[in-house]
């Protein structure tokens, strides 16, 4: 499988307006009925969505250090540093996490954000 660190389409404009601090530009890259689930969270609809990126990115500064961009049969998973003012208890000094990107007509139609562990497989 090949891996990039270079995105684009909605996927890079979405990375893009998030390391901005551009709300209207995160939430104009999903689809009206997109979800996000972060931290094992669901957030559906742009309405949710646009209140989840306020408080959660936007509000708290984060910001993403793309490091590994894969394209697995039209999903894009892109693993990225996370940065930002959020509450880092318990976390590693440097938070790697992955988001699975669903896309359909150029809209994020799903987001999943996980903070993966390694696997014995």
């Amino acid at each position: 499988m090949p891996i990039a660190t270079e995105l684009s389409g909605v996927v890079a404009e979405h990375v893009a307006a998030v390391n901005a601090f551009d709300l209207d530009r995160i939430v104009a890259t999903f689809a009206p009925d997109a979800y996000v689930n972060d931290n094992r969270r669901e957030i559906w609809g742009t309405e949710a969505i646009r209140a989840f990126m306020a408080k959660e990115f936007v509000g708290d500064h984060v910001t993403m250090e793309v490091r590994e961009v894969l394209d697995h049969n039209g999903d894009i998973i892109v693993r990225a540093r996370y940065d930002g003012t959020y509450d880092k208890t318990h976390l590693p000094d440097e938070l790697v996490m992955t988001s699975y990107f669903g896309v359909c007509d150029d809209k994020i139609t799903s987001l999943t954000v996980i903070f993966n562990q390694p696997s014995p497989y």
